[in-house]
């Protein structure tokens, strides 16, 4: 069920993802171990799930033809992490990245790769300086070993997605406010449609940092689920169980492993312990309030759409306004000249008139009585019009 491992050299992944991609097979993984470095496998889900020891159900959630929430996972010897591009198995050996050939994904293992190797001792500290130096290296290396490589690991990861949103949001904003304000300026078909495409784009960038804030969120207020996420010591504490336990070695079982996960929740910690936890929440609320700033960059954005719709909506109102007193006008004047057309209707009958013989001269003081009713007619109907409040003063 296993396959091949592939050492990779450290430069490879810095090659064209066109060149990259024509080696990329369909199951591959890479390994990153403390040292920083790489191994290429091409391994399906059994040998995944026997090389990390989890479930297959914790495996189809870095299914990518399956659609599943963020998720951060804490499992008896792994972390699974499930955030946007990056789907990672963290252990406290080596961290597993699906599809490490992803133009997303490069950038993350040459992270892992740059900054997981622990502090060089031997590389500082010579001459005259030799000891401020050995001091320096050695609060390092008492800082590299207080924090485990699952959490250097975990911090890489949620580094990497944070920073991954806010440039999204950053092109996003770019993008989005000029375009609003051209559409404030003039509106037409083509900035509409720009507009519409821009507010799609948000609504899904808004929909991925709010999973990714939900999940963040949620293991900040669970304690027992950052305790999970310890790796190094839930098997410190199996040691020490199984150093106790007479008569040798003994095949470990679901049932003894999760009995020791649920002791050293409910065992109290020792400073060391609780120092470790409360680094790991420290941890994760700083990676809370970066994707929580990106959140609030995009409900800022939301609103000035939001506020640009409004003030459009105005302006339609208003034009719309205009356009009917326009027709209200055109209509009473249609109807003033109806009344003066119908003098010409009556005068263009061939109808004898016994008056029109000698008296011709009347003709001119109809036509003079006709435009004085028409007239009269459409200052009526603006002036009930105005009183009603139908058009402006």
């Amino acid at each position: 069920m296993g396959g091949e491992a592939i050492v990779v050299p450290l430069d490879s992944l810095a090659q064209p993802a066109s060149l990259i991609k024509k080696t990329a097979v369909s199951r591959s993984w890479i390994s990153v171990d403390p040292s920083g470095m790489s191994t290429v496998l091409d391994l399906d889900k059994y040998g995944i799930m026997k090389r990390v020891s989890i479930h297959a159900r914790d495996l189809r959630i870095l299914d990518p033809l399956l659609s599943y929430p963020s998720a951060i996972l804490g499992r008896e010897k792994a972390i699974v992490l499930n955030l946007e591009h990056i789907k990672a198995i963290i252990t406290t050996e080596e961290v597993l990245l699906r599809d490490p050939l992803d133009d997303n994904v490069i950038p993350i293992v040459e992270e892992l790769q740059r900054r997981l190797p622990p502090v060089n001792v031997n590389s500082i500290g010579h001459g005259e300086d030799e000891e401020g130096n050995g001091v320096q290296c050695e609060a390092q290396t008492s800082e590299s070993d207080e924090f485990p490589f699952e959490f250097r690991a975990l911090e890489v990861a949620l580094e990497g997605i944070c920073s991954f949103l806010d440039a999204r949001t950053r092109e996003l904003e770019t993008a989005a406010y000029p375009a609003l304000d051209e559409l404030t300026s003039m509106i037409s078909s083509r900035n509409l449609d720009r507009v519409r495409k821009l507010k799609s784009a948000m609504t899904r960038l808004t929909n991925r940092v709010q999973k990714v804030r939900d999940e963040l969120e949620q293991l900040l207020d669970d304690d027992d689920d950052m305790a999970d996420l310890y790796l190094s010591r839930k098997l410190s504490l199996a040691s020490s169980a199984s150093s106790d336990v007479e008569g040798g070695w003994s095949p470990p079982s679901p049932t003894i492993e999760s009995k020791i996960s649920r002791a050293s929740r409910a065992t109290p910690f020792s400073n060391h312990g609780e120092n470790d936890v409360e680094e790991l929440e420290m941890l994760l609320e700083a990676y809370f309030m970066q994707i929580e700033a990106t959140s609030n960059k995009l409900t800022t954005l939301r609103e000035y759409i939001d506020d640009t719709e409004d003030y459009i909506n105005i302006q339609l109102d208003n034009h719309r306004n205009q356009l009917i007193q326009l027709e209200l006008f055109l209509l009473s004047g249609t109807v003033s000249l109806s009344v003066y057309s119908l003098v010409a209707a009556i005068f263009g009958m061939n109808i004898p008139y016994p008056w029109n013989k000698n008296h011709g001269y009347a003709f001119k003081w109809v036509v003079i009585f006709a435009a004085i009713v028409s007239g009269s007619v459409f200052m009526s109907i603006m002036t009930y019009s105005r009183h009603k409040g139908l058009v402006g003063s």
